[in-house]
């Protein structure tokens, strides 16, 4: 009896000890995928659709990668993911990132943002992702605090970037007092463009002004939506930061000059919009921030105790041109066009260094 006990314990050492090694050496791979490597990073750039707020974003994000050294070929190798606006496109990337052999992923906008941290979730291990060009990344069901913005997850952290809405809104109140009507195109799906609409009518609710809606779920629709406003005597068109309307920004600048009412938009461009006035990001300058964010993973800094902040450097771009011709009177006062960063008039567009 005294031996088969001994034996059926040496039997049970034997299995806890195989066990153990199988284990730690699991443990160790797991472990070795999430950290730093001999050879190249793999880094994996996924962007929802390409507009030029992302792809400001991307540029400034290379720019600063580039600075530390991680260029393509080179210390990093790259690849780069667009879903072209389509969902399920975007999951099916985000699923491939998340259980490929990346060292960081770097996403830009709120919906690539959802998609690859939802996916991250069941990855084994979870990759290091640093996000970007994202409105409001507390608001957005990813697991990031808003009281405490060192409490996410572990693996994951970026750079917000709230648009200064109650500036655009006062700007076009000088620019026209007896503002009371701005109607605004807008995708409900959009959590990003969710979270900017709540903020525009908490801002027109306290300026006195009557924010008038219409939905487009797709590009296709932008234009019944600005039929439906137009429709009901708005004497103003805002452009949020939403992905659908940014697609459609040149149908909605150019069915407002046939009714005769301006555009103002909270999503500056490196070319002239057509819009009275641009008012928001800098978008290559948010990537950028985001870029050294993600060089600082890479080189070897943990995710977990990099906070997520909003970073907001804000650019105003202004346009002469786009007063000619309007239904009401609106003017662009001399002290606005100082502080510009960009002003288009009769001959041509003309950028400047910084604010004023």
């Amino acid at each position: 009896m005294i031996a088969t006990l001994q034996k059926l314990a040496l039997g049970l050492t034997l299995i806890m000890g195989s066990a153990a090694i199988l284990l730690c050496s699991d443990l160790g791979s797991r472990h070795r995928g999430a950290q730093t490597h001999a050879g190249p990073m793999r880094v994996a750039i996924v962007q929802q659709t390409s507009i030029p707020p992302l792809d400001d974003g991307i540029t400034g994000a290379l720019q600063a990668l580039k600075e530390r050294g991680y260029v393509d070929g080179a210390r990093m190798t790259l690849r780069r993911y667009n879903a072209q606006a389509d969902i399920a496109t975007a999951n099916a990337i985000a699923r491939e990132v998340t259980s490929g052999d990346y060292d960081l992923i770097f996403t830009v906008s709120t919906v690539s943002l959802q998609t690859v941290a939802n996916a991250n979730r069941f990855a084994t291990p979870p990759r290091r992702h640093v996000f970007a060009i994202v409105t409001d990344p507390y608001a957005v069901g990813v697991g990031v605090s808003r009281e405490n913005h060192t409490l996410h997850p572990p693996y994951m952290t970026g750079v917000g970037s709230l648009p200064p809405v109650e500036d655009a809104f006062r700007l076009a109140k000088q620019m026209r007092p007896s503002l009371e009507r701005v109607g605004l195109v807008w995708d409900p799906s959009e959590a990003n463009s969710a979270v900017t609409t709540k903020l525009g009518r908490e801002v027109c609710a306290r300026m006195g002004i009557t924010l008038v809606e219409a939905d487009a779920e797709n590009s296709t629709m932008v234009g019944e939506a600005m039929a439906s406003l137009l429709s009901r005597n708005v004497e103003a068109i805002w452009v949020s930061p939403d992905l659908v309307t940014s697609h459609g920004l040149d149908m909605i600048v150019s069915k407002a000059k046939t009714a005769k009412i301006p555009v103002f938009t909270s999503t500056p461009r490196e070319s002239s919009t057509g819009a009275i006035f641009d008012l928001g990001a800098n978008y290559e300058a948010i990537g950028h921030s985001a870029g050294e964010v993600a060089s600082d993973v890479l080189d070897g800094r943990d995710p977990a105790q990099i906070p997520v902040e909003n970073a907001m450097p804000v650019t105003l771009d202004v346009n002469r041109l786009a007063l000619a011709g309007l239904r009401d009177r609106w003017e662009l006062p001399d002290a606005v066009v100082e502080r510009a960063n960009v002003v288009v008039d009769e001959m041509g567009r003309h950028v400047r260094a910084g604010p004023h």
